[in-house]
């Protein structure tokens, strides 16, 4: 898989093209905090395009405004890492830089992820966007699932109701796909309840698996057998939760 083919599965009208490069200059100016992520940025990226910008006037969706957020515009990026590249920090650092939702496709040697992220107006600082969230990011790798998903990206099969509605469809297209590499199962949520707790079972269950490798390192050291007991017990108890967490992802 590679970033041709996940953009040309979103069917993107003509008319949404942009095809502009985006200077360095601007990441470091608008998304770079530190020293640190502004070498990252100059040494990590290698490219990183404006492919398109969806409007209502491009695509025929309304945008939307409330006192949280404004979408005027989606913005469909393609990024080009280096291969020592940082890639989590610099894919958080473009979504904070940009001031519009980002749909952007990352390629580092043969890695490729796909992130969106939600933006809202400061708190503390009028007229800036920030992130809402975490950046919901996947790794597209092939599998049993990834013909159904590239079908899903489709930008006719979408919610049209507004910029949100179909910017949050593509979130919950990215979220079944991850929830289909761990159950094998690819299938896009029906409603707004169906993707909340799919997205509450995905992080579950990364949390789950994140405790379940600590505890089985620390059984490997423990000397004690009456204590490598109880840790096995516990890992058994994490891995049945682990169990239902998947139930909750179909």
């Amino acid at each position: 898989m590679n970033s041709d083919r996940i953009i040309a599965a979103l069917a993107l009208p003509p008319e949404t093209r942009v095809d502009q490069r985006v200077p360095k200059k601007l990441l470091v100016e608008n998304g770079a905090p530190t020293a640190a992520d502004k070498r990252q940025i100059n040494e990590g990226i290698e490219e990183l395009l404006w492919l398109a910008a969806l409007k209502p006037t491009t695509i025929g969706v309304p945008e939307y405004r409330d006192d949280v957020r404004e979408y005027l515009e989606i913005a469909v990026l393609s990024l080009t890492l280096r291969p020592d590249a940082k890639a989590g920090r610099l894919v958080e650092l473009i979504h904070r830089a940009i001031p519009y939702p980002l749909l952007l496709v990352a390629e580092q040697s043969d890695n490729l992820t796909l992130s969106l992220a939600h933006k809202r107006w400061s708190q503390g600082e009028a007229g800036k966007m920030v992130l809402d969230d975490a950046v919901t990011l996947c790794d597209l790798v092939e599998h049993a699932a990834t013909a159904a998903f590239l079908d899903s990206l489709s930008l006719a099969v979408q919610p049209r109701s507004h910029l949100l509605d179909l910017y949050q469809g593509w979130i919950n297209c990215l979220e079944a796909f991850q929830a289909a590499q761990i159950t094998g199962r690819f299938a896009p949520s029906n409603s707004n309840e169906a993707a909340l707790a799919r997205r509450e079972a995905l992080v579950k269950y990364d949390h789950l698996v994140r405790q379940i490798t600590a505890l089985r390192a620390q059984a490997e050291k423990e000397s004690q057998i009456s204590r490598r007991v109880d840790l096995n017990l516990e890992i058994k108890r994490l891995e049945d939760e682990l169990a239902e967490s998947m139930k909750r992802m179909e």
